[in-house]
């Protein structure tokens, strides 16, 4: 393996690792509140791009971390898409009480 390779195969490490820990919270939680809808679909887009860029150039290290991305990223994506419209829980730390009327 050459230093070019290996560069891009700690890269893909890298960023894919650190996009694990959002996607698993959100698998668990199913809060996708604070998901952007039309970032997350850019995103998805571009991470699919890239996945095409990858195989076009041959390149393991491009197109292995943009095949996990994309996986990940298009779960998250359809999950904003299923729970996005969900009414979101309560918040505990506010009074969710009905106030008494002053009549």
């Amino acid at each position: 393996m050459d230093i070019q390779d290996l560069l891009g195969y700690i890269a893909a490490t890298l960023t894919t690792a650190a996009f694990v820990p959002q996607a698993w919270k959100t698998f668990r939680s199913r809060d996708v509140s604070g998901i952007s809808l039309g970032m997350y679909s850019l995103f998805t887009a571009g991470v699919a791009l890239w996945l095409v860029y990858g195989l076009t150039l041959r390149n393991m290290p491009i197109t292995v971390a943009n095949a996990i991305t994309l996986t990940l990223a298009l779960a998250v994506l359809l999950m904003k898409l299923r729970y996005g419209q969900s009414v979101p829980p309560p918040d505990p730390d506010r009074d969710e009480a009905p106030r008494p009327r002053g009549d």
